[in-house]
């Protein structure tokens, strides 16, 4: 792994682990949780998504994006 994917997986780690402490009060939950459930409702309403794959999509991208930054 490159220096870029092992800073990527351990932030990702960090990141996970401090919203599981933290619960509510960290502040990617929020926004992880928000981008799940506007995946949800597109996956809700585009044709051969489902809800499910739909709102772990959403949270996937937020959750990401949360790491990034």
């Amino acid at each position: 792994m490159s220096g870029k994917d092992s800073d990527l997986v351990e932030d990702a780690k960090n990141e996970l682990s401090g919203i599981a402490r933290d619960g509510m009060a960290h502040p990617s939950t929020k926004p992880v949780l928000k981008g799940a459930a506007i995946g949800a409702a597109a996956g809700f309403l585009l044709p051969g998504l489902s809800i499910i794959v739909g709102g772990v999509a959403g949270a996937g991208f937020m959750f990401y994006d949360r790491i990034r930054k």
